[in-house]
């Protein structure tokens, strides 16, 4: 029987600096850099991406099924952006100044990302994707838009990729770009430069109802990832599933969900309108509430999605403390409030943890896992060379 094909996104996370840095630094440090990195990249992309496998200096992860552009877009920057941190976070703690761990500010990433078919066969005892985008997507690689960049990091979107997120790169400050392939021919492009998107992101003030901070909490445990669950909370389509709303109707401006953004949840007659003013992928965004209430406060809520120690997740919603003329307004609303995210929340986990990859879904390859002893371990002698 012969394979069937299926439409997918790819993308390829690729070490820039790989080969430099292997020559001329100690490889047992280096080694577990490049592996702490890695691992700190492709947890970052999935879900929705799957490892299909590693392929010496780069990931190659796929994606099946219908994903929201803006989702996959906060994928691909998000685990751009959890580099970034991990490298800064090193860089500040490390006690070891061998070669590797003084050189390893050379090394960045850049994103190749391609849609079309693939089919799924057995090679070498293990399943592969296979097919002329899988090809595509590898040859892309290999192209000149680091040099329009000025090498910096990028994330390269072919327009296949564009067309089934749905979103319009122009409006979205993406640059054009084009590629000749030899054999497939000439090949449209979208670039964003990932290195201007962590300044701006990093420079953002941080708007988020910490728990010390909070006046109310509510937390609830999801048997799905922290991926799984932003989906649900954030998209409008998965919201409304679960979120007792009749219609909620999404304004972001370029197409990209963010800061500014506003959704407009409606009730029967009545419509609360959210402006996002914090959004941080995967990890929480924060919401001004204007609720259709002549006299009514602002209610400002950071809803955050933890992490548990098993891969679940917790979801908090913490609201900010009110003014003392507002307290007993706000005691009211976050009363009924409460009561509805109860009574929603086991829609959500219902959805969040049946929620599976479409199609049937490779086993994926199983992590490296660095030793991080590059972050403590001080300097034996002799081992700067």
């Amino acid at each position: 029987m012969l394979p069937k094909a299926e439409a997918a996104y790819f993308a390829i996370a690729d070490i820039s600096g790989y080969t430099n840095f292997l020559a001329a630094v100690e490889l047992d440090h280096a080694q577990d850099i490049i592996a702490d990195f890695m691992d700190v990249v492709v947890k970052g992309l999935r879900p929705p991406f799957r490892l299909a496998k590693f392929e010496g200096d780069a990931a190659f992860v796929y994606a099946t099924g219908t994903i929201d552009g803006s989702l996959l877009q906060d994928a691909i920057e998000g685990a751009y952006f959890k580099f970034r941190r991990r490298l800064r976070d090193i860089r500040q703690a490390s006690t070891c100044e061998c070669k590797a761990c003084v050189a390893m500010g050379d090394l960045d990433f850049k994103f190749v990302i391609h849609h079309g078919e693939m089919v799924k066969q057995k090679m070498g005892g293990r399943e592969e994707l296979a097919g002329r985008d899988v090809i595509l997507v590898h040859r892309l690689l290999k192209n000149s838009v680091g040099e329009k960049l000025g090498g910096r990091a990028y994330a390269l979107y072919s327009d296949a990729a564009i067309r089934a997120m749905g979103v319009d790169p122009v409006a979205q400050g993406l640059i054009p770009h084009h590629e000749t392939i030899d054999i497939i021919g000439d090949v449209t492009l979208w670039a964003r430069d990932l290195e201007a998107a962590w300044q701006h992101d990093d420079a953002q003030t941080r708007m988020e109802v910490t728990r010390d901070d909070a006046y109310a909490i509510l937390e609830f445990d999801i048997a799905a990832p922290p991926q799984t669950v932003w989906e649900f909370i954030t998209v409008p389509g998965q919201w409304q599933k679960w979120w007792d709303a009749d219609d909620i109707v999404e304004e972001s401006g370029k197409g990209r969900r963010g800061v500014g953004t506003k959704n407009h949840c409606a009730h029967g007659n009545h419509t609360n309108v959210e402006e996002t003013l914090d959004w941080r992928p995967v990890d929480y965004f924060t919401v001004g509430i204007t609720l259709p209430v002549p006299g009514a406060p602002r209610i400002i809520m950071t809803r955050a999605v933890l992490e548990r120690p098993d891969g679940t997740s917790r979801f908090e919603l913490r609201i900010a403390k009110p003014k003392p003329k507002d307290k007993a307004f706000l005691d009211g609303a976050a009363a009924k409030f409460a009561e509805r995210m109860t009574q929603a929340m086991a829609s959500l986990r219902s959805m969040a943890e049946d929620k599976q990859p479409v199609g049937d879904a490779m086993e994926e390859p199983a992590l490296t896992r660095p030793s991080g002893r590059f972050l403590t371990e001080p300097v034996k002698s002799g081992a700067r060379g």
